[in-house]
């Protein structure tokens, strides 16, 4: 379900449609798995812990949208650049080791602005970054600006 979204702010609403666009593609999936929102600075708007999701998750998930907005990228951007001996080695133990440098966790772009952050974590990275995604995607945004 598109909404027309106010690009200086993410609603309730939206949140609440973001929750529903995750809990169905977890359905779909057959995962349990954590969901964060955060607003363009950072705060969380919205997280859940599905029953039966790996306890640490929830936390993973909402470090995930935090490191989206933060850089404007999605997480997996430093994947490769941050392992042992590259250039950004070191970056997950920065603004209080809050950074997350694996998939999961992307930003939400609404006309090249940037209005937000999910993260989605409990699974493979990589299929928490799809579903973090597919969530953004049915809001009627990007993940790229």
């Amino acid at each position: 379900m598109n909404q027309a979204f106010d690009p200086s702010a993410l609603s309730d609403d939206h949140a609440m449609t973001a929750l529903g666009e995750f809990r169905d593609e977890c359905r779909r999936r057959a995962l349990r798995l954590s969901f964060a929102m955060t607003d363009r600075g950072g705060n969380v708007v919205l997280s859940h812990r599905m029953v039966g999701a790996q306890l640490g998750s929830l936390g993973l998930a909402i470090d995930k949208a935090y490191t989206a907005v933060a850089f404007e990228h999605p997480t997996s951007a430093w994947t490769e650049s941050s392992a042992p001996g590259q250039s950004d080695w070191g970056l997950a133990h920065t603004l209080g080791g809050r950074v997350t440098v694996f998939p999961g966790g992307v930003p939400i772009f609404r006309n090249g602005q940037l209005v937000g952050g999910i993260g989605v974590s409990g699974t493979k990275a990589t299929t928490d970054e799809e579903i973090a995604t597919a969530v953004v995607h049915a809001l009627g945004c990007e993940v790229h600006p």
